[in-house]
């Protein structure tokens, strides 16, 4: 393969990255070099200066899967971590008292960035990991940051197309535009069967010191597990405990 003109180190490093994912966490030197374009003497150099350095680490036999040294990195992150550390209790005691999934994400590149996630052994199987991204349209939390994003997110995901996960999946931007107005109106987001038939979503934003809607907060059930209308106060409740948090800790969003 011929490598590409034009691209700079840093570019095919962040390809090798992005090579990676929830169902390719180890690749082999030959996928590495398929998935990002890069040849195979180029893939293999850099592959093994991030091995040296810790960002990759080497697999038993061929493979290579990414390294701590990228989670310590990810560890720094302010807007996560700080989030993250303020949120933890409130979502630990909602947890408690609903034994579902509990969610915290963010709006990143027009997507809904899981930054925690807190399940039990009796909670819905869901999608979600932390560190994973989901869809804003098809998602609880996802629809309390597209309702409350700057207007060229909005725009850009408007625009579509809106993948279909299920028959339920809202993807007509007039209907979905209704959905945000009324989510901006009563401060609560629900996703019925959008991404996953069977699981049912209900979502609040936090807010940080400056009043910025920076962070979602969701409560994940089965169909069966009851009406989430009778869920909302709870996760508003624990989503304006966070958001209080933040404003009394002087604790604001990041570029």
């Amino acid at each position: 393969m011929a490598e590409i003109p034009g691209r700079s180190v840093t570019s095919k490093v962040v390809a090798l990255f992005d090579a990676f994912g929830p169902d390719s966490p180890e690749l082999t030197l030959n996928e590495l070099s398929a998935r990002t374009g890069l040849p195979l003497s180029t893939a293999h150099r850099l592959a093994t200066e991030l091995v040296a350095w810790g960002g990759l680490e080497r697999c038993d036999g061929a493979g290579y899967r990414v390294g701590l040294r990228m989670w310590e990195l990810g560890s720094l992150a302010p807007r996560g971590e700080s989030l993250r550390d303020v949120a933890l209790s409130v979502m630990q005691d909602l947890f408690e008292g609903t034994k579902e999934n509990v969610h915290l994400a963010v709006c990143q590149d027009s997507q809904a960035l899981y930054i925690e996630k807190i399940s039990g052994a009796g909670a819905l199987l869901v999608k979600s990991r932390r560190g994973g991204r989901l869809p804003l349209h098809a998602t609880g939390v996802g629809k309390v940051l597209l309702a409350h994003a700057p207007k060229e997110v909005q725009a850009n995901v408007l625009a579509g197309p809106l993948a279909r996960f299920t028959r339920h999946t809202i993807v007509e931007p007039g209907r979905l535009v209704r959905v945000l107005d009324d989510v901006r109106g009563t401060g609560v987001a629900f996703a019925y069967e959008e991404l996953t038939l069977g699981s049912l979503s209900v979502a609040a934003p936090i807010r940080d010191a400056s009043g910025a809607v920076v962070a979602a907060l969701d409560v994940v059930l089965h169909t069966t597990g009851g009406r989430p209308e009778r869920l909302a106060p709870a996760v508003r409740t624990a989503a304006i405990s966070i958001s209080r948090s933040l404003r009394d800790q002087q604790i604001r969003s990041h570029p």
